[in-house]
């Protein structure tokens, strides 16, 4: 049997935030080989070693975003 782990698992292993993961599942930009699907209406991603690594070259191939802009005191 395989080693599976959940998307938060995932994601550590990856190097990413587990929002930037779920992000990249809505996007499309990676799918794990297994998904079930809960009675609740929710999917359950299953990961193996072989997702991780498509997922680390996905992150190597995304470019990081604008990042923010520190807010300024203002004085009182």
């Amino acid at each position: 049997m395989k080693k599976t782990y959940g998307t938060q698992q995932a994601a550590k292993k990856i190097g990413v935030g587990f929002r930037t993961l779920n992000r990249w599942l809505a996007l499309g930009k990676i799918r794990p080989s297994t998904a079930f699907k809960m009675p609740d209406g929710r999917t359950l991603w299953l990961w193996t070693d072989a997702d991780i690594a498509r997922g680390r070259k996905v992150k190597a191939a995304t470019k990081p975003g604008p990042k923010a802009k520190a807010k300024r005191k203002r004085p009182r």
